[in-house]
Parts: structure tokens; C-alpha cells; sequence
């Protein structure tokens, strides 16, 4: 451990020497604890309206710290509608604020009082102040319910800001006290605002798109100015410009777009300011380029640079390379040629109708020379020098000198990082050290047979204590542990105190990778008796067991060698690590498919079909696991699982050819329908009707059984991962994860593993087992969607930690775990069928032959 530190910390010194700053800001990242409670945050910058006491000052408003009397009270009782009290935070520099907590006064068990409700305000230079609203425009923030637990709330849209106020708000009067923490990362673009035109409205036969800047928080009359918003929120548009990531918007909404009929000169021109002169590389524009709606990226953009008070000329002009085939929205990268500016002006030039921006991002480098030093005292005038008065000149030859010594320290810090790594390598291999990095699925392998858990709690006291105080620190309600799941069971008390083996049993079972637990009938299979099928869009859609792959693989691959050429382009469904998902049309299928597989599309016609292609630059282990995948996907025959069709092995890139339904996925389908009623005549919307849900539900049962007979675990099952032909016709695929349209419902921990805890089981998120029993789970989740019509992401009210520190309630098991409530078009039987599959114990839910037939017996 002590050389990763020395890495790590090289590696630090190294950045801070070469100055480069990484621009491009992701929200479900970048949320970490600015220093509230861990105390980077100084009592000198935390100020507030009044205090009730000394014991009650502001210094004291710090999120889970029972110092002085427990928080920070305002002097007087706090009225409705009155906004006159709060607690301001000074961060210093501009900082990206993603989520904020808050705390009541507990003082251990003596005070109860919290805010029930507060609004933010923020400002990025301490005099102009912002009211923060969220994507539909409310202003106040559900606080707390009780004077200790931390309540959670993602600021959707985020804020860029230095300063924050915390304001109670109350609908009667009472006594307030808060605890706060900020969360978020420093804000390196350096922006502080953007000028722009107003965004406009593209008219559609459908239903108006509306391309304005609806979170800008600067001045918007004729134009906007003096603020930031979506061009910098950290959220990069969809392919089709008419979706959007977030929920319950309208068409549009992750675009500000413009029109050329607008703009007689041609081009759209936008400013942005900056915090000081820098250095800047580069620009990123987030560009959609859905050419179909006449919709292009820029074909021109011409910078203008201002370091001073002037603008420099020559302007910097760039053309990017029109393309008129990949209708895929895409970041367009502007070399900057290091300007040093200030403030930055651009024309970006219309290639068509329409240009639409979601996020503009800039890479810059400190400026090497303060610009803001105050002149010599020469007799002049302020910012005026003597002409041809060497002492003020910069000494070109002491330039040299210095940088020459910063590419010294850099080689010799590169040559120290390269010894360090060598003798970790050596010592392992001298060791013959077993121990494997955590799989990017956060799995692990625990030994322990049964439900039988042998875990000493003083052993695992000693290993939970090495806990990291770093500021950055990624918040996570359940503690750090959580990226190893067995360092966690050894830290929790429950499985302590049930221990009746060794303490040496703990350490053994966390290191351990080739041992087998056996439950609900049902192997779960550790990580050296499994194998993972990766995939190209980088989800395991299967895990196999290791026996089962070497009987189904023993063969040679069923399928036909397709010519490529007959291949057209439609879609980029996707993208993962290893490679890409195509949707395509494929002539002449038909005469390369088994016999025993029909296709009810005459001979003539092109069949739609979903491409998955390895990348040309996938290492040799991508390799093998595609073929391995092809392998197995060839041996899978049921009418609810997607087909392998045919293969592209013969050359790169290795393609593999699978089934598309023209009624493209489950969870797009069913929220473009509304159940059958008065709502839906009234509202002239598509229908489906009860019996097709449970018809469709059915069919998912149906290839989960198949699947599970076969032993195999799906790991993602989801509406999102189920797709819709003819006659709702339902064949479960796994396309869901590689998709930018769901990237929401999947949640990154540590940077390591990318999730989609709202629908895993408490036992997949918390031990890293992943069973058919947790594929059962994720079953009730996919119903309760099915039920609601995909119209809500489950637990939406909780946010991803709340989600997950519900799971720990489950593995509590003290009837405090929150369930996903009944839909209103559920009936009870159905209800009690999900209820069943998210039982706490796996061996009581039931098995995919029994919700089969349960379901079978519920149809109308």
C-alpha cells in the first residue's frame, strides 16, 4: 500500500508540474465531499446571517459533527416566506456542486431541531446572487424528517459556484438548526459565463422541439448573458435531439439550438469569459448531427482571443470534416494553438438548418506569467512602461533555464514512478501473489458454504480501520468498504456475532477466489469457476459457469460466415469498452439461416438486425471473449431469447449479427403507450391493453426460465434489455448498458464497476453475488416497470446512495427496507408475485418455472 501512496502522490506532483487541467466534468462522478466534514473547509469561511449562541455559530453548521451544541442556529425563530437566514459556505475557488446533504441539530438525543425545507443561493464572485431552481423551475429542496439522519439531494441541474447559501424555509414558525456538506469536484474549465443567443423552437409534425437554454441562470431578454447553464452542466445530448436523459421534459430539452434563417450573417457567435488569462489547447463542442431533421454540426468555427482589454488579430479559424453518414451526435475538438486569453469569442458557422450544442468544455494550462502584478513605480500612469526599459522585460535566457528544470524533475519523478511499479512486479512474482483486482462488476468471491458466515469482528475491526481522510473522498453512505463486499460482511456486527470459526477465517474468505456457495438450488459460482462474458458494449449479459461454457463451446460455431457488403448502416444503438452495437439492414438473410429459423419477411427485403463489432485496437483477451461469446450465443435456441443469426470472423472487425425487432425495446415502447381508458381516447395516444402486459411479461418469465435451466445468470435483466417485435412478441437481449439514452439507470462506484443497483438484489450490490435468485429479483423490478408503463425509473424518489442504503436495510432484515409501491393497474396477484421475488431470503423466492405458471394462471 505505502507504494501505491508514493504512486499516487508522484503522480500528483507530476500533474501539478506540467499544470494541465482535465475540463470535461461528469456529474455522476464528480461527488465528493468538499470539506464540511472533514474539516478542509475552515471556520473562517463558514459565516452565517446570526447566530442563536456562541455554542451555535456557523463553524459549527458541519455535516455529521456534534461539536458546541450540534449545529448552527439562526438567533431568531424562523417565519414563513421569510428568506432573511443563512448559512454561507466559502469554497475558495469555482467549484462543480453536484449534491448537497443536510442534518439537523441532535446534540446526542437533547436537540430536535432540523429544516424541513430550504432553498440554495450561489454566487461565482460573492455579489451577484443566484436562486437555484431545479429542471422544472422549483426553488425549494425537501430537507430533513428528524434532527439526526443525513438527507441526500442530488442538485439537478448542477451548480458552478465559489460561494452557497443554505436558507431554511418553513410554512409556520419555528425553530431551525442545520448541518450541511457541499459535494462536487473544483470546477478546472474556469468559465464563469458564456453570451449567447436565445435557443429556439423547431417546428415538427409531431409536436414542437424546443432548443432553448431552460437552466441558463444569467440574464435571458434578447440573448443571454452573464451566466452558465446547460452548455456547461456536464450532460452531453442524445443521437435523437427529440429525447433526453432526464425525466418528464419536453422534446429537446438537452439541446440549445438555432436556426440559419436567424442569422442572415451565417453564424452563431458566442463569448465566454474566464476566471483569469490561461493557456488554452483546446475546445470541445458537443454537436448533434441528426442530418436527417437537417440538423449538422458546425462546418466553421472562427475564434477571436482577448488576453488584455483588446482583441488579438488574426482570429483562429477551424473547419471540421462535414459527415454525412454517421447521423451519431459526437464532440468536436477545436486546437486553441495556446492563446492566452482571458476571454474567448467564437463564430460557429451553420453546415444546415439547424446547428444544436449540448456541452462546451475547454482544456487550458495555468498562465505562466501573472498578468494582474501592479506596474513599477515609475512615475507613469497605471498599466503604461517605459519604452525600452530592460529591467521589465522578460529574461528569455532564465525561461530556458527553468523550464529545462522542470523537464529534468519530470524525467527523473517518470524514472522513480518506473522503479517503484518494477519492484511491486517483482515482489508479487516472488511471492506468487493470488490475489486478483475487483471485477469491473464489483463481484467477489466469498468463502462460505451455505448461509453458514464465519467472520471474527475483532479481525475485521482491524481491516475496516484503514479507511482514507482524503477531501476527495467519493461519498457513500455505507462507507468505504463497499468496494470490497467482503470487508464489508467482515465489518458488520450481525455476521460477527454468528461467528463460529477462527478469526483467521475473515481474511481468508476476502481473499479466497476458488470456492463455491451453494443456495436456493441455484450455484453461485466464484470468480475462478466462472466465465464473464464481457461483450463489446461492456456488459456481461451472461454469466456461465465454467462447466456449462465447455459443453455448449465444445462444438463449432452454428453459424454461417455473412458477407459484409450486404450490411447497411442504420443506427449506432451503442458503445461500450471493447467496441460497438450497429443497427443495421442485412440483404439475403434468409438464405443464411438454419432451417429450423423462419423469418416472416419475404426473400426480398432487407431484415433489420443489431450489430456488434470489436473494436480494430481490442487486445488479444477481448478477442477471445468475443469468440467465446459468439460460441455460446450460437447454442442459445428459444423464442424469448435473442438469436445469434450470423458472424463476420474472417477479417476485422469481428462482427457478430443478432435479431432486432422492429418495435425496438420494451421500456421506449410501453412509454410511448398508455393503458386503455378515458385518458388515453381523450388523449388519441396508442394503447395496450392488460392482457398484452401480462401477455409480454409472460414471455420474459419464459426465456429466464430457459436461461436459468441452463445455469446461467443474465445479470441486467430490464425493460430496457427486452425487445418488442410483431404481435408483442418479447426476446430478451442485453443492448441496454452500452445505450446513452440509459445511462442514468446505471451508477459507477470507486470508478469501478458501473451498476444498475435499482433493479439488483441486496445480496448482488452488498456481496457481489450475482444467482438466478438475484435474477429473480431483478424480474419483480422489470414487472413493477412493465405495470407503469415504463413511465418511472423504480425508487425515484431515492437518490442512487438512498438506493443503496436501502439495500443495507434489507440485509438488516428490521422492517425498515422501502419496496417499490404496487402500480395502479397491478392487480394483488401480480403484486404478490413481485413482492415474492424481492423476499430478503433467496431461497424463499421463487423459481422462473413458478412465476412462469403463476403467470400463466393471472392472464385474462
Amino acid at each position: 500500500m505505502k507504494h501505491l501512496w508514493d504512486v499516487h502522490f508522484l503522480l500528483l506532483v507530476l500533474l501539478c508540474l506540467l499544470g494541465t487541467v482535465t475540463s470535461q466534468v461528469n456529474p455522476g462522478v464528480c461527488r465528493y465531499p468538499l470539506g464540511m466534514s472533514g474539516g478542509q473547509i475552515q471556520d473562517e469561511d463558514i459565516s452565517a446571517s446570526s447566530q442563536w449562541s456562541e455554542s451555535t455559530a456557523a463553524r459549527y453548521g458541519r455535516l455529521d459533527f456534534e461539536e458546541g451544541d450540534g449545529a448552527w442556529c439562526p438567533e431568531i425563530t424562523v417565519e414563513p416566506d421569510s428568506l432573511k437566514e443563512f448559512l454561507q459556505i466559502d469554497l475558495r475557488s469555482l467549484h462543480f456542486i453536484t449534491l448537497v446533504g443536510t442534518q439537523g441539530r441532535h446534540a446526542g438525543g437533547i436537540g430536535n431541531e432540523f429544516a424541513q425545507m430550504y432553498k440554495i443561493k450561489y454566487s461565482r464572485d460573492g455579489s451577484r446572487w443566484i436562486s437555484w431552481r431545479n429542471r422544472q423551475g422549483k426553488q425549494v429542496i425537501e430537507g430533513n424528517r428528524n434532527a439526526y439522519d443525513i438527507v441526500l439531494k442530488d442538485l439537478e441541474p448542477p451548480i458552478i459556484a465559489r460561494f452557497v447559501r443554505f436558507m431554511p424555509v418553513t410554512d409556520h414558525s419555528m425553530n431551525v438548526c442545520m448541518r450541511v456538506e457541499l459535494y462536487g469536484c473544483e470546477w478546472l474549465d474556469g468559465l464563469v459565463s458564456y453570451n449567447a443567443p436565445i435557443g429556439e423552437q423547431m417546428s415538427s409534425p409531431a409536436y414542437p422541439v424546443y432548443l432553448n437554454d431552460s437552466v441558463y441562470d444569467g440574464a435571458v431578454i434578447h440573448s443571454m448573458t452573464e451566466g452558465l447553464g446547460q452548455l456547461t452542466d456536464g450532460v452531453c445530448g442524445l443521437d435523437d435531439f427529440t429525447h433526453s436523459h432526464v425525466y418528464n421534459v419536453w422534446p429537446g430539452y438537452d439541446y440549445v439550438g438555432w436556426n440559419n434563417e436567424s442569422f442572415p450573417s451565417g453564424y452563431v457567435e458566442i463569448m465566454f469569459e474566464f476566471d483569469r488569462t490561461r493557456n488554452f489547447t483546446t475546445m470541445k463542442v458537443h454537436c448533434n448531427n441528426m442530418f436527417s431533421q437537417h440538423v449538422k454540426a458546425f462546418h466553421q468555427v472562427v475564434c477571436y482571443f482577448r488576453s488584455e482589454s483588446d482583441w488579438e488579430a488574426p482570429p483562429l479559424s477551424f473547419s471540421p470534416v462535414v459527415d454525412e453518414k454517421n447521423p451519431s451526435a459526437r464532440f468536436v475538438t477545436v486546437n486553441l494553438a495556446n492563446h492566452m486569453a482571458s476571454a474567448i469569442r467564437c463564430q460557429f458557422y451553420f453546415a444546415d438548418a439547424w446547428m444544436l450544442f449540448s456541452e462546451i468544455t475547454f482544456q487550458s494550462d495555468t498562465a505562466m506569467y501573472n498578468t494582474t502584478l501592479a506596474p513599477p513605480k515609475t512615475g507613469l500612469p497605471p498599466n503604461t512602461q517605459p519604452e525600452d526599459d530592460p529591467t521589465h522585460k522578460v529574461d528569455d535566457s532564465n525561461t530556458r533555464i527553468l523550464i529545462g528544470c522542470l523537464v529534468a524533475i519530470i524525467f527523473i519523478l517518470v524514472a522513480i514512478i518506473v522503479i517503484i511499479l518494477w519492484r511491486q512486479v517483482w515482489q508479487k512474482m516472488l511471492e506468487k501473489a493470488s490475489r486478483r483486482m475487483l471485477d469491473d462488476e464489483l463481484t467477489a468471491s466469498l468463502s462460505i458454504q451455505s448461509e453458514t458466515f464465519a467472520y471474527n469482528h475483532n479481525q475485521s475491526s482491524t481491516t475496516s480501520e484503514q479507511e482514507s481522510n482524503s477531501t476527495y473522498e467519493r461519498i457513500f453512505p455505507l462507507g468505504p468498504d463497499y468496494q470490497e463486499p467482503s470487508r464489508l460482511i467482515c465489518k458488520l456486527p450481525e455476521f460477527a456475532q454468528s461467528s463460529e470459526e477462527p478469526a483467521s477465517t475473515c481474511t481468508a474468505a476476502s481473499k479466497s477466489t476458488t470456492s463455491t456457495v451453494v443456495q436456493d438450488g441455484a450455484p453461485h459460482y466464484a470468480e475462478a469457476d466462472i466465465v464473464n462474458l464481457q461483450g463489446v458494449t461492456g456488459s456481461n449479459t451472461y454469466a456461465i459457469p465454467a462447466l456449462t461454457m465447455d459443453l455448449l463451446s465444445g462444438k463449432d460455431v452454428a453459424v454461417e460466415e455473412f458477407p459484409r457488403k450486404l450490411l447497411t448502416f442504420k443506427e449506432k444503438l451503442g458503445e461500450g469498452q471493447f467496441g460497438e452495437v450497429h443497427l443495421c439492414e442485412a440483404e439475403g438473410m434468409q438464405d443464411f439461416m438454419n432451417k429450423e429459423f423462419l423469418f416472416d419477411i419475404p426473400e426480398d427485403v432487407p431484415v433489420l438486425v443489431a450489430v456488434k463489432m470489436l473494436r480494430s485496437d481490442a487486445n488479444k483477451n477481448a478477442r477471445n471473449d468475443f469468440l467465446k461469446e459468439i460460441k455460446i450465443m450460437s447454442r442459445l435456441k428459444d423464442p424469448n431469447i435473442i438469436r445469434l443469426l450470423a458472424v463476420c470472423i474472417y477479417s476485422d472487425p469481428l462482427c457478430m449479427i443478432t435479431e432486432y425487432m422492429e418495435n425496438g425495446d420494451l421500456n421506449q415502447f410501453l412509454s410511448r403507450h398508455e393503458p386503455e381508458g378515458q385518458l388515453a381516447l381523450l388523449s388519441n395516444a396508442p394503447t395496450v391493453s392488460f392482457s398484452n402486459l401480462c401477455y409480454m411479461a409472460t414471455q420474459i418469465a419464459s426465456g429466464m426460465k430457459y436461461l436459468s435451466s441452463l445455469n446461467f445468470v443474465h445479470r441486467d435483466l430490464a425493460t430496457r434489455n427486452c425487445l418488442v417485435g410483431k404481435k408483442y412478441t418479447i426476446k430478451i437481449a442485453d443492448f441496454g448498458m452500452s445505450r446513452n439514452l440509459y445511462s442514468g439507470d446505471y451508477y459507477r462506484i470507486q470508478g469501478r464497476a458501473v451498476l444498475p443497483i435499482r433493479w439488483m438484489s441486496w445480496e448482488s450490490i452488498l456481496l457481489g453475488k450475482f444467482t438466478t435468485a438475484s435474477d429473480v429479483w431483478a424480474f419483480g423490478v422489470t414487472l413493477w416497470e412493465i405495470l407503469n408503463f415504463c413511465k418511472e425509473q423504480p425508487y425515484s424518489q431515492l437518490t442512487d446512495e438512498q438506493v443503496i442504503e436501502n439495500t443495507g436495510e434489507f440485509f438488516r432484515d428490521q422492517k425498515r427496507q422501502i419496496y417499490l409501491p404496487q402500480p395502479v393497474l397491478c392487480p394483488d396477484p401480480l403484486y404478490k408475485i413481485m413482492l415474492s421475488c424481492w423476499r430478503r431470503n433467496t431461497k424463499e423466492r421463487p423459481s422462473f418455472q413458478e412465476i412462469h405458471q403463476a403467470l400463466l394462471e393471472i392472464q385474462p
